[in-house]
């Protein structure tokens, strides 16, 4: 596949988000369990004979299940990774049968703190247990058996997606022929939890937080999912794009000596957070950030990570971005290095882009064509 035959890759079109239900109860990692729950997720592409063309994509923190397409009824609201993902592109939906699944904890149709609680009638809120990695990982195998797929061609994902792909290859090693592991770490950096907590700080003292019972006002924390989302929002873009982007463009020309919005960067970081404030659900972005802090496969080993990979046995193609200051690199290559000591097949490319974190969910050609080369190879395995 080349460049020209990435460009022309063309839509999934309009897509249907589905729910599946489940009354089995399912243990969680905090100690607590959770006894009826429900995933929203979506499909793309045909699941062949052998069921063996299955791929699981996760998503990072503010996406969903909604991964590529569009609504029928919101032609505006394009999945997250449309670009990756559809006939002719580097995930190519002609030859492989795509799942995308909200988390559990979730709010866009998955069962979190916006849902009702079924023993008190209202929303879960602030009752809502803390979910981790692997309580979403073992919620999406549930979601494959309901689907009938016992093994995954392979599990992709970006950022806390990654996190999850290299869970399933830990958790479910005889499940995942292959793993995705784009822009990832085996764990947060001090730094990483530190912005997280600053995030969560703002949205655990905004007086409209009522503690996480805020559904029954009409008032939502607005203003901390604001502060957030700035903070999480600054760490995604690398210095080199900003300024690139914004510089030190004044909005008006002028300087006015106020504190309203000046700096084009300042006005950018206000469009976004309104946005974000708009749509993700306060409680939510309380408990992803959480997960993302807790994930550590290593822990339970002494620290050593190599032994925590040890079960997996997928291929595997881990991708860091330059830029990424976020995830770095580094990062990356401690994850290649503990899969290396295990003889596992590991291919590593270090993509030279400018756009820091982000760079996993936009368009570049070489790193394109190298997962389109990827799942190449993967549609010339046998099953």
């Amino acid at each position: 596949m080349n460049a020209s035959d990435l460009k022309s890759g063309s839509s999934v079109g309009v897509v249907v988000p589905q729910r599946a239900a489940f009354h089995e109860p399912l243990p969680l990692k905090c100690g607590r369990s959770i006894a009826h729950y429900e995933l929203a997720y979506e499909t793309y592409g045909t699941l062949n004979a052998a069921r063996s063309n299955a791929v699981l994509v996760c998503h990072a923190l503010n996406a969903s299940h909604h991964v590529a397409g569009v609504y029928a009824d919101d032609s505006m609201n394009t999945g997250w990774w449309d670009n990756m993902i559809g006939p002719g592109k580097p995930l190519d939906t002609n030859r492989f049968f795509v799942v995308g699944v909200n988390n559990l904890g979730g709010c866009f149709g998955s069962t979190g703190p916006l849902s009702i609680n079924p023993d008190t009638g209202r929303p879960w809120g602030a009752d809502f247990p803390l979910v981790t990695v692997e309580d979403w990982v073992n919620a999406q195998a549930r979601l494959a058996d309901q689907l009938g797929i016992q093994q995954f061609a392979a599990v992709m994902g970006g950022s806390l997606g990654a996190m999850q792909c290299l869970q399933w290859s830990i958790a479910y090693p005889q499940r995942a022929r292959h793993a995705l592991v784009i822009a990832c770490a085996p764990n947060l950096s001090a730094q990483n939890i530190a912005f997280n907590e600053v995030a969560r700080q703002a949205i655990l003292t905004d007086p409209d937080f009522h503690g996480g019972n805020y559904y029954a006002s009409s008032i939502t924390p607005r203003r901390g999912l604001r502060v957030a989302r700035m903070v999480g929002h600054i760490t995604y873009l690398s210095d080199d794009e900003m300024a690139s982007k914004f510089g030190r463009t004044l909005k008006h020309g002028k300087v006015n000596y106020g504190f309203d919005t000046e700096f084009e960067i300042e006005s950018y970081l206000r469009y976004q957070a309104d946005k974000f404030s708009g749509y993700f659900d306060a409680n939510t972005y309380l408990r992803i950030t959480k997960a993302l802090d807790y994930f550590d496969p290593a822990l339970e080993h002494g620290g050593d990570l190599a032994r925590a990979l040890a079960p997996a046995t997928a291929g595997f193609l881990v991708v860091s971005f330059t830029t990424d200051w976020r995830f770095s690199p580094e990062r990356s290559r401690e994850i290649v290095h503990a899969l290396l000591k295990n003889k596992r097949d590991v291919t590593y490319a270090e993509i030279d882009a400018p756009h820091g974190h982000d760079a996993f969910l936009l368009d570049d050609a070489r790193y394109h064509k190298l997962v389109a080369a990827y799942f190449d190879r993967i549609a010339g395995e046998p099953a």
